[in-house]
């Protein structure tokens, strides 16, 4: 009997909020969705902190932004002036090295601001997370669309990569209510689930009112180690 599987498929998002990291916790397979077209003033290029002076954010400038509507998620370039990794680096720094475990992971931003020089936004992206993952003790296998040839738009395309990882189950962010085709799920025999966000715990951070809806780093500056259990063991 073949061991049943659970896949989710997204976007790569820049540094993504907890509720990113609870699908790919609650999932066996994650595939980052980047043969899609890119969209402007999304999660794809930028994300919020916790400031003084509220929840700010924090843009990566790409290339040619004018003409985006020509370019998949993994073919956007990001702008060849490493001076707005500085730039998020301190504004990081500066934003959170009061809170506890700050220094404890202080060498993950290094690592990514200053060690490396992006080019493709989808790569820079998918590493972030993946090394996020590391620190919330996440295992879940990764795959890129790129390197596949799935047939089919929307729903039959979801379909088809379930398929082809012979997957049972499929979780979806909610908001992809708006044009996912249920029955075709229930004509292929995959058992359709939807993320639900709700019910999150507040935790302490440095610069109330609370705010759900900013980059997991907050969480992990603030909770470190006890990060996992504000995204999902809370529910156990």
């Amino acid at each position: 009997m073949s061991t049943l599987k659970k896949v989710a498929v997204i976007q790569s998002s820049y540094i993504p909020w907890k509720g990113y990291f609870d699908i790919i916790n609650d999932v066996d397979i994650f595939l980052f969705h980047e043969d899609l077209q890119y969209t402007k003033l999304d999660w794809r290029n930028r994300n919020k902190i916790k400031t003084a002076g509220g929840s700010k954010w924090i843009t990566v400038p790409i290339s040619d932004s004018k003409n985006y509507m020509k370019y998949n998620i993994d073919q956007v370039k990001v702008l060849p002036d490493n001076k707005w990794q500085k730039k998020h680096l301190n504004s990081l720094k500066s934003n959170y090295a009061k809170s506890k475990y700050f220094n404890e992971y202080k060498t993950l931003l290094e690592d990514i601001y200053l060690r490396h020089e992006w080019e493709s936004l989808s790569e820079m992206n998918i590493y972030m997370t993946k090394k996020i993952c590391e620190i919330l003790g996440i295992d879940t296998q990764f795959f890129n669309s790129v390197d596949f040839e799935f047939h089919g738009k929307k729903t039959d395309k979801l379909i088809n990569i379930c398929k082809h990882f012979e997957a049972d189950h499929y979780l979806s962010g909610p908001a992809a209510r708006d044009y996912i085709e249920e029955e075709k799920f229930q004509d292929a025999g995959i058992t359709l689930e939807y993320k639900d966000y709700s019910g999150y715990p507040e935790y302490s951070q440095l610069y109330p009112p609370f705010d759900h809806y900013v980059t997991v780093l907050d969480l992990i500056f603030n909770y470190g180690p006890q990060s996992p259990f504000y995204i999902w063991g809370w529910r156990q």
